[in-house]
Parts: C-alpha cells; sequence; structure tokens
C-alpha cells in the first residue's frame, strides 16, 4: 500500500513539476499592450540641443548604450556612438544594452518615434515584450522625451546585433509570472521649466538622473524597491569588473549620523559632482554626471534637503566578492 502511495505520488509531482515547465517555456515570449505616446521627432536646433545634453548628461544614456571599451570615454564627454552591448549581470541572468543608434537593421532606425516612446513612456518593447525596468524615464515630461528621441534619431548608425538577454532558470520562472511593464505613476508633465525649485529637483532626481533608482535598495531579481527612499544600500556590480567587486550606493538622505551629504553646502555638492568618478568600481555615471548644468544641480540638491531622513548606515561602499 506505501509503495503505491509513493508511486502515484511521484507520478503527480512528476505531472505538476512538467506542467510548470510547460506553462514557463509558453510564457517567455508573452505580449503586452500599451497606448503610443504621440511623441513626433523634431529637427529644431533648441530642442536637439536639450536631446543632446540629456543623453550624454543627466539621462546619462551613453553610460549603458555606449560600445563596450568606451567607458573612459564616456568619462570625459566625448560624443560617442550608442550601439548597445554591455553586459548587466544580475541574479536573474545577463541583460543586454540594446543598440539605439539609428541603424535600420539592428538599431531603433526602422522604428517608428511612437514605438521608440512607447518603450521609454511604458517598459514595452516594439516587439510587446516587457522591458526590465532598468530605464527611469516613464515619467520625463514630453518636451524632454521628445528631446531625447529627437536627437537620438541623429546618432550614427552603428551595425552592432546584441544577442538577446541570457536567463537562467530563475530569471525564466520571474519572465514567465513575474515581470511587468513599468508606466507612468501619473500623468507627465507636457513640460517643466528649468529652474532650482524643490519640484524640479524631485523630476530630475526621479525621472531623469535615477538618483532614486539607485540610492534605493531594490530586488535585482524582479527590479521592485525594498528599501527606503533614497537611503542608499543598493548593491551595484562593477562596470569595469563585476566578477570580483560591487559597489554599495550611499545614504543620501539628510539623516544627521547616516546620511553621506547632510551638512554639505551646494558648493560642496557642486564640486564633488564636478570631480566626476573618483572610485573606478563605480556604477555611479560622474562623467554625465559632471556636466549637469549648475541650474539642475542645485535643483537636485534642494530637492535632496527635503526627503525624509533615514537611518540606514552604509559601512562599506565597494565590496570584493567572494570567489
Amino acid at each position: 500500500m506505501f509503495k503505491r502511495i509513493l508511486k502515484w505520488t511521484g507520478f503527480a509531482v512528476l505531472a505538476a513539476l512538467l506542467l510548470i515547465s510547460g506553462a514557463v517555456m509558453l510564457r517567455q515570449h508573452r505580449v503586452f499592450d500599451a497606448p503610443y505616446p504621440t511623441i513626433v521627432r523634431s529637427t529644431d536646433s533648441t530642442v536637439l540641443a536639450r536631446g543632446k545634453y540629456l543623453v550624454y548628461g543627466p539621462a546619462h544614456c551613453a553610460d549603458c548604450h555606449g560600445k563596450v571599451g568606451n567607458e573612459a570615454a564616456v568619462n570625459r564627454g566625448e560624443i560617442v556612438d550608442l550601439p548597445g552591448g554591455r553586459a548587466f549581470p544580475v541574479e536573474i541572468g545577463t541583460i543586454y544594452a540594446r543598440n539605439i543608434s539609428s541603424d535600420p537593421e539592428t538599431g531603433v532606425g526602422a522604428w517608428p518615434d511612437s514605438v521608440l516612446a512607447r518603450s521609454l513612456r511604458h517598459g514595452v518593447g516594439h516587439d510587446g515584450r516587457a522591458l526590465f525596468a532598468f530605464m527611469p524615464f516613464t515619467n520625463m515630461s514630453e518636451s524632454d522625451l521628445t528631446a531625447v528621441i529627437s536627437y537620438v534619431r541623429t546618432l550614427n548608425p552603428v551595425k552592432n546585433k546584441v544577442q538577446e538577454n541570457e536567463m537562467n532558470l530563475l530569471g525564466k520562472i520571474i519572465k514567465a509570472f513575474v515581470i511587468q511593464p513599468v508606466g507612468p505613476s501619473g500623468t507627465p508633465p507636457a513640460t517643466l521649466p528649468i529652474d532650482t525649485t524643490v519640484a524640479y529637483g524631485e523630476y530630475m532626481a526621479k525621472a531623469v538622473a535615477n538618483c532614486y533608482g539607485c540610492h534605493t535598495d531594490r530586488d535585482l531579481r524582479t527590479g521592485a524597491f525594498v528599501g527606503q527612499p533614497f537611503a542608499g544600500g543598493f548593491h551595484v556590480d562593477s562596470p569595469v569588473d563585476p566578477t570580483h567587486y560591487q559597489c554599495v550606493s550611499r545614504n543620501i538622505t539628510p539623516d544627521p549620523q547616516t546620511g553621506r551629504i547632510y551638512g554639505w553646502t551646494f558648493t560642496q555638492f557642486q564640486e564633488r559632482f564636478r570631480k566626476g568618478k573618483l572610485i573606478e568600481h563605480s556604477a555611479m555615471p560622474w562623467g554625465p554626471f559632471s556636466r549637469m548644468s549648475d541650474e539642475e544641480l542645485k535643483a537636485i540638491y534642494n530637492f535632496l534637503q527635503t526627503v525624509k531622513p533615514v537611518h540606514n548606515e552604509i559601512k562599506e561602499v565597494l565590496i570584493a566578492k567572494k570567489s
């Protein structure tokens, strides 16, 4: 009797595993629907100048989509091609930055403006798949999104077929059942005046420069935020040696004991940004950020003084991974 129960239990477990495995495989190519923003590229010189500033500055597109090996040039502020290919190893597999040059075959040259805008605004790729929430631009203003897309359209076409993301078993399960497109949290503004107000600083910190995305701890298996806003603790692999090193983001809340920039004057804040990257393994795009305008830096500084203080001591900024 016991052997019969054990036998049928084994069959039931095997059947369940086969069903789950089948469901995981069938759901690897899920497609999602999302509206197409009415964004149309512009050839206006002022719009293109704003787009160039964002792409190579605060929006730091070049930091991820630049050619592998061009990191030093990006940090120096050179205008580099953006053919993608950089690997981002995470717990669920490896994500590869896409080619966003104007090449019609391997880049985004053949995509309508609305398709590119949907990817940035709603996290849905040109083929309907959910994009991993690495880019913080879902709440970017209509005018800034137009500027970015307009400038990207002027980039040199670079033929570079980037390989597909590689998901391990955990990644395939999460992709099948967890990953969803991330869209805007509200109605994005049509445009915003560039000034030093707290409101504009919040926009820059959350919708453009992604201070929130890196200085808030998150689960890289799902992309979900698990820490207090701007309190640091997010572990990011080194962009130059991801096998051996990780950096941990700082607590940038105004906590008197553990806030990294507590008590800093704006001059100190500004000077730190102008120095660029000091820790080789830091994933923060110091090069692009070093070219941010004084006005936008001041807005971010003003906003950070207003966020909730969180006591969260970051004891180590650079961590050597165990081999």
